[in-house]
Formats: C-alpha cells, structure tokens, sequence
C-alpha cells in the first residue's frame, strides 16, 4: 500500500514511565479553518496511512465526530485501542475541584474510549475566551497565574490517573518559573508537556529543563503554522518555512520546506504534532521520519535559525491591569503577577 507507513518502523519515545510512544502524532486543532467532519476524516485518514499518535482537546469543538472515526477503525479491525496513544486536554472553563473529572466524562464520552492515553492540563490559568473570538477580546474575570490553583486543578489530573481514566497527564504552556514552582508540589510527575516549537522559535532553555527531567517535549505549532486564527498573526511573525537556510535545505533534499521542519524536530527529540487534512501532506510528514534523515551540519544549521519569535501568544488570556503578551510568559524568569 503506497500511502501506508508501517508504524513499527516509526522511531519511539520512551516516557519516564518505561512506556513508548510514537516521535510524530496528528493534532486536530482547525476548528478556526476547518469543519469538524473535515477533522475526522483527515483522523480517519491518518490512521489508515500509519498515524498511532492523535491530539485532541474538548475545546477543538470535534472529539464528538473523532470518537466515531476510532470506534469505526476498532470495529472494522484497521487498528486496536492499545495501538494508539490518544491525548486530549480540560480546557480552560473547566478547572478547580470536580470539574476536571466532568470535562473528562465528556471527552470519553465523545471520543467513544475508556480511558485517555494522556491528559493534558491545556493552559496553566482559567483565562476563557470564546472559541474563535478576536486577538482584543479579553475576560474581566481573567487573573493571573496561582498556584494554589493550579494544584487544585493538578490535584484532580492525578485522581483521573489514579483512576486509570488516564494513562499519563501532562501540563501545556507552561514557563521555567511556573514549573519550578509547581513541580515539587506534584505527587504524579507531568509525562509530557506540550509547547510551542519550531526552527525559529526552538525555546532551548525549556526544553531542555524539560528534557532534563524526563519530561517529554511535544512541539505544537511544529512548521510554523501558517493556518494558525488570525488573531495570532502580527506583522512581527517570522515564516519558517520562508527561511533561507531552511528552504535550501529542503532543495537538497528535494522536499516540502515543512518536512524539514518535521525532520528537525524529530531529530531533536521533541514529538511533533502537524495537522493537515490533505493526505499527501499527513502521509510525508510521517514518512519522513523513516527516511533521508537530516546530516549533523544540516541540524547545526537549523539551530543557528532559531529566532524566539513566538507565534501563539495567547493575548485573549490576559487579566485586567497586565502590560501585553508577554506577561503570560515569565520572561524575566520570575511569574508575572
């Protein structure tokens, strides 16, 4: 079969746990470009061409129609459960004491599954934002980072692993400083934690505390996302996949600039998680981590590109009285308050 990868040949990663997973997964955030169904059928599509690793959420707005996609796939015998790791995240609204284990019912519900391979505490504050409102919509009820509520939250993710109704937890959008000062706290270590990565925005100093503690590194955002919602686009963004360095590599490769991207990735060690509903696309970006690997010079280059230009800058968050964008993101390493 052409468009088949064999999952077996796909590198792994081994989590502190001693459980491996696959280096690349599928996301499934589109809900600003895509209709669900189109969704689920590039889900239905992945699965069949190789994917073992999917990325949901509740706030995506498409776990209803994936979930049909997974029981269809059990029932016909095209994959097993146990075949595929399938994440999902409680979204913002949905924090604190017994609200968690309810955002979970419904995602499982949703995706037709027992039990989630990994959940995610998606953003590390309650800050809502209506689905799809504009980069100035902000929440007067919106406050800055606490701990104390964060480790309610946190406290109820370990109950859900507990419970065997997730596998693994893990932790999004997170900074050093916040980590530092959550991590001692928790009784059940985040598995993985997701953040935004790529060539020109490779947030060493992050991964690397990460990577340090057994933490595994997902990359969203991994080719620079061109289809991000506009209200995360400003006139300051730097395209990856228009980077020279990066363009040349890929002519010598002979592929798309974004398979570069996904290759560096790989390399690196982070897990990758594209999106795309177009099936050449989703076949070569998982394809191109069993073949035509990247050489030592060409990786050495592409850390030398990095930029630290943040794409998804998460302003909709902001509470009243903070200065912009970047008080959600520690960086004079300590949490803005």
């Amino acid at each position: 079969m052409e468009n088949f990868i064999d999952p077996r040949r796909v590198p792994k990663r081994k989590l502190y746990t001693g459980e491996e997973i696959p280096c690349i997964g599928m996301g499934t955030f589109g809900s600003d470009r895509f209709a669900p169904d189109q969704v689920s059928s590039a889900v239905a599509g992945a699965i069949r061409c190789g994917y073992r690793l999917f990325d949901c959420a509740s706030v995506y707005g498409n776990e209803e129609q994936i979930g049909r996609v997974f029981a269809q796939a059990f029932a016909e015998g095209v994959v097993r459960r146990e075949e595929l790791h399938i994440t999902s995240k409680v979204w913002n609204d949905m924090h604190g004491k017994g609200d968690v284990l309810l955002s979970l019912a419904k995602t499982l519900k949703d995706l037709q599954l027992d039990y989630v391979d990994t959940y995610f505490l998606h953003w590390p504050f309650p800050n809502y934002h209506v689905p799809g409102c504009d980069g100035d919509s902000r929440n007067p009820d919106s406050k800055p980072f606490s701990v104390a509520e964060f480790m309610a939250t946190w406290r109820q993710l370990e109950r859900i692993h507990d419970m065997g109704l997730a596998r693994n937890i893990g932790m999004s959008n997170m900074t050093i400083p916040k980590l530092e000062a959550v991590l001692p706290l928790c009784r059940v270590k985040p598995a993985l934690i997701e953040m935004e990565l790529h060539p020109c925005f490779q947030q060493p100093e992050l991964y690397d505390y990460c990577a340090e503690r057994g933490i595994q590194p997902v990359g969203f955002c991994p080719i620079g996302s061109p289809n991000r919602p506009d209200r995360d686009k400003t006139e300051d963004d730097i395209a990856d996949l228009q980077v020279p360095e990066l363009v040349e590599i890929a002519r010598v490769h002979n592929v798309h600039p974004a398979v570069v991207c996904l290759k560096w990735a790989v390399q690196r060690g982070q897990i990758p998680i594209p999106f795309s509903v177009h099936e050449d696309h989703f076949v070569s970006n998982l394809r191109c981590t069993v073949e035509d690997p990247l050489t030592e010079e060409e990786m050495a280059v592409l850390k030398s590109v990095d930029k630290n230009c943040r794409l998804i800058k998460g302003q909709v968050f902001l509470w009243p009285g903070a200065a912009g964008w970047q008080d959600l993101w520690d960086l004079d390493g300590t949490i803005t308050r």
